[in-house]
């Protein structure tokens, strides 16, 4: 190809890089060292609130857990993983949106069918049987 192919192609965008990394987060060491940082402490609390006991009751504890475990999965997606709404045209995050719903509602739904069959269903013992 002549130089002026080149300098053409070089015009439509088409540069040397041909898109690599476009769209990602910059991978450093201050980033990896504070998701680290972050996952460590979100460990370290859930284990503390356990052995000190220090929200009372069991359900108060359990629903701070689940919290502290959603945090750490936000934590890991963004500092571990690079998922961010301008990775890749927002393709990683939207993906992953759509698999949480669709988790969410077959769970809900299993769930929901279980406790009305469990709910309406005939005794199986016979001595309840008319």
């Amino acid at each position: 190809m002549s130089t002026d192919a080149h300098a053409g192609h070089d015009l439509h965008g088409h540069g040397g890089d041909h898109g690599h990394d476009a769209g990602h987060p910059e991978s450093t060491l201050g980033g990896y060292l504070t998701g680290f940082f972050l996952s460590v402490v979100l460990t370290a609390i859930p284990f503390w609130l356990v052995m000190s006991g220090a929200l009372g009751s069991k359900e108060a504890t359990a629903v701070a857990i689940l919290v502290l475990g959603a945090v750490q999965i936000v934590v890991h997606m963004v500092f571990f993983l690079h998922m961010t709404p301008s990775a890749e045209g927002g393709w990683t995050m939207m993906a992953l949106i759509f698999t949480i719903v669709m988790v969410v509602i077959t769970l809900t739904g299993s769930l929901w069918v279980m406790y009305h069959l469990n709910t309406n269903m005939m005794p199986m013992d016979p001595s309840q049987l008319p």
